[in-house]
């Protein structure tokens, strides 16, 4: 364990093992810290945030502090990190709220790319990367291995389907399709599927051709939602990604981006 001399931990803060703290770094009470986690200097932990091994947070990030949202009154809520995450330079991640849950959650081999916000309840799974700036408002959703680039802003309570790219600068108001590649500027449109993405996960072709295949019926054969998924679910429910599709539609709240 390196803890640096200017250093402030709590004696109410927990420390797993081989975990290195940083100059000028605070963790307060109630802060759970893996194994081999790294803090570097000026960056402060408030609790009751848990955090899994192997996360590495850089300078001045603000972790754990409460939400911004008017309707909180100090109530006890949380932050829980899983492992192996990034969060790169002014991070800033806010607990939950008790009218959401009471805790923001975010997975496991996530890259949070500098000045990234992540509000209060949302919840992102695993291999998500949020580029520069991008900025969660609460209640978000991102699914596994979602993008959201740089200097994009997701409404509250909008989800980011399983592999979705959102490009820089986009607004998004409603929910982002899985495996889409969406991008605004004024207006966020579905540009159809992110096959470079997919390949480069390990996508099969036939997967690839389910997915492209289901897409046109949604995009660009002159259905409503509701029309492309009745065609959806007679034509291609048999591949598993496009069910998937099908039930992430099924379940949005907000809408769509077509």
């Amino acid at each position: 364990m390196s803890i640096h001399p200017t250093a402030v931990v709590s004696s109410k803060a927990s420390l797993g093992e081989e975990v290195s703290i940083g100059p000028y770094a605070i963790l307060e009470d109630d802060v759970v810290l893996g194994d081999h986690c790294r803090v570097d200097a000026h960056t402060v932990i408030q609790g009751p945030t848990r955090i899994g091994a192997h996360c590495h947070f850089f300078p001045f990030c603000s972790i754990g502090f409460p939400p911004q949202d008017l309707k909180y009154r100090g109530e006890r809520t949380e932050l829980v990190i899983g492992d192996h995450n990034t969060f790169r330079e002014y991070v800033t991640v806010n607990r939950g709220t008790t009218g959401g849950g009471g805790r923001t959650s975010i997975g496991n081999h996530n890259f949070i790319m500098a000045y990234s916000h992540i509000a209060h309840d949302c919840s992102l799974g695993d291999h998500v990367l949020l580029a520069n700036a991008a900025t969660l408002a609460g209640h978000v959703t991102v699914a596994d291995h979602a993008t959201i680039g740089a200097f994009s802003g997701v409404h509250q309570f909008c989800r980011v389907g399983v592999y979705g790219f959102v490009g820089g600068y986009s607004v998004i108001t409603k929910d982002v399709l899985p495996y889409s590649k969406t991008v605004s500027a004024r207006e966020a449109k579905n540009y159809g599927v992110n096959v470079i993405g997919l390949e480069r996960r390990g996508f099969s072709a036939d997967s690839i051709r389910s997915i492209r295949a289901a897409y046109r019926v949604l995009l660009k054969s002159g259905l409503n939602t509701s029309q492309a998924v009745d065609q959806l679910k007679q034509e291609l429910a048999g591949h598993p990604e496009v069910q998937a599709l099908i039930d992430f539609i099924q379940t949005s709240e907000r809408g769509i981006i077509r």
